[in-house]
């Protein structure tokens, strides 16, 4: 027990000691960490105070560089505006000396100026005076003159005037017959040379149109297929383009007899289509020659805008276009129309750049001189002025539209190009073999043929066949009876026997169709 319990204050007197001494130890590290800070301390505020007195000097040093610096700059930027001053200054002072060199010059020049105005002043006066002088003395010679001739001045002056312009008339008189018989000798050759001139730059082939075509086919067959069961196809063909088709023993050839060359032509290409596409029967036939028809419009319009282009003519009416394709399908006696206004417009220019007048107005003359002749309607007026009108209504230049008028003398001419156009379509149609009148009166009659079948109410469409022999017209159904197309028939040769003369005898054929057509859908 008693082991036990010095064992325990052994104990805690070691504890006890232990702590002593550790707290001992402890105080003694902390004093001497207190001691090392503050060691380390003077030697950080020393360093810091050393490197703040660096710092300090180093900035100072920067600060009075950096004031050298702006001082340098601030010297020069007002070096520079002070020389600046002294230039405007200098410039400023040049003016002023130059405004008052020039003020007294201005000041010279006025004083001049107002010494020559008191000099001219006192020279007009003197002038004055002396025109007074001279008037005074002019009068009383005069007077003197007409106290020795008897004559009063005026009387004077008049004879003087009447023998002065009997002279004048009688060298103005010589002069003038002088001129005339020079310009006689002279202007008929230079006429004569520019015409020889015009007419051997320009050759054109001349051939004459006639009334009959010619369409080839492979084999004879092909005329039966044509003319169809007891003669259906060929009738249905010759109705829908008033072309006579004649078949005969001519080896694979099919005669196409017309005188307009349109619907020869329609009739040509529709009979090559249906030759070719086999399938010929009425329907077939109305639609083809209605399909061809519209191509044919198309192509006139096309051979017009040709035309135009190859001749360099722009800005023509678009009618006027249509107007130039269709002269392709007419003629003049004969005479191809868009081949002789085609000639006449390269003559008309050729002339035209010989004489110096403006070349592409006179081709547009030219061209456009026997579009009178187009029209299919007929028309009272001649064709110079119906053409004129036309050029008028498409909006063409007066010198344009005066051409076209007086090319056959109906109008007066105004202009230069005029006689050109009228020269130049003689020199076209009087080209050995360019014309042939006796066509051209044949085709006449059939046209008037077939006017008077026009002119009765009903008739839809009216074809003179066999060179003008028979006139067969064709009648809508819901206008005409059977009875009134044999009065028709009557009435329309009546007509022809008054109005017409004519060799042989005219068959007039009156066809009148009825036709029920359904749809079935």
């Amino acid at each position: 027990m008693d082991s036990t319990l010095l064992l325990i204050i052994a104990g805690i007197v070691g504890i006890a000691a232990g702590f002593a001494i550790a707290k001992f130890i402890e105080k003694s590290n902390v004093s001497n960490l207190i001691k090392n800070a503050k060691k380390e301390a003077t030697s950080i505020l020393k360093d810091a105070k050393v490197e703040a007195e660096n710092i300090k000097k180093d900035k100072l040093l920067q600060a009075k560089e950096k004031f050298l610096e702006l001082k340098s700059e601030h010297e020069k930027e007002i070096l520079s505006k002070d020389k600046k001053i002294a230039e405007v200054e200098k410039r400023v002072r040049d003016k002023e000396s130059q405004v008052s060199s020039e003020l007294a010059k201005a000041k010279k020049s006025a004083d001049e100026f107002d010494a020559k105005i008191i000099d001219y002043n006192n020279r007009i006066e003197i002038l004055d005076k002396k025109q007074i002088e001279v008037e005074k003395l002019h009068k009383s010679q005069v007077e003197q003159l007409e106290v020795i001739s008897g004559l009063s001045a005026e009387d004077a002056k008049e004879q003087l005037v009447e023998s002065l312009k009997a002279e004048a008339k009688t060298k103005a008189m010589a002069h003038i017959q002088d001129t005339l018989e020079e310009a006689k000798l002279t202007a008929q050759q230079e006429a004569k040379k520019v015409i020889i001139n015009t007419i051997q730059r320009v050759g054109t082939e001349e051939a004459v149109e006639n009334c009959v075509s010619v369409f080839n086919i492979e084999s004879d067959d092909v005329k039966g297929r044509i003319i169809g069961r007891e003669g259906r196809n060929i009738r249905a063909l010759e109705a829908a383009t008033g072309v006579e088709i004649i078949v005969d023993d001519t080896p694979e050839a099919i005669i196409l007899s017309c005188f307009d060359p349109v619907r020869r032509e329609i009739a040509r290409l529709a009979l090559h289509k249906l030759v070719t596409d086999g399938r010929i029967h009425p329907a077939r036939i109305e639609e083809v020659v209605a399909k061809t028809t519209k191509q044919i419009d198309d192509e006139i319009i096309e051979v017009g805008k040709r035309t135009v282009i190859d001749l360099g003519i722009h800005g023509l009416h678009p009618e006027l276009i249509k107007v130039v394709g269709r002269m392709k399908y007419r003629s003049s006696y004969g005479q191809n129309l868009l081949q002789h206004s085609r000639e006449v417009a390269k003559l008309c220019g050729i002339m035209a750049a010989e004489l110096g007048l403006n070349v592409k107005l006179a081709k547009r003359a030219g061209l456009l001189h026997d579009i009178g002749k187009v029209p299919d309607a007929e028309s009272e007026l001649p064709h110079a002025i119906l053409g004129m009108q036309w050029a008028e209504k498409y909006g063409e230049k007066e010198e344009v539209c005066n051409a076209i008028g007086a090319h056959h003398d109906e109008i007066e001419m105004k202009y230069l190009i005029s006689p050109i156009i009228q020269v130049c379509d003689a020199i076209s149609g009087a080209r050995p073999g360019a014309r042939r009148q006796v066509l051209d009166s044949y085709i006449q009659r059939l046209k008037d043929l077939e006017a008077i079948a026009f002119g009765f109410n009903g008739v839809k469409s009216a074809y003179a066949i066999q060179a003008g022999r028979e006139l067969r017209v064709i009648v809508e159904s819901e206008k005409v009876s059977d009875d009134q197309a044999a009065k028709l028939s009557f009435e329309v040769s009546q007509k022809i026997q008054t109005e017409m003369t004519y060799p042989g005898q005219v068959k007039i054929t009156v066809i009148r169709e009825t036709r029920a057509v359904n749809i079935a859908k």
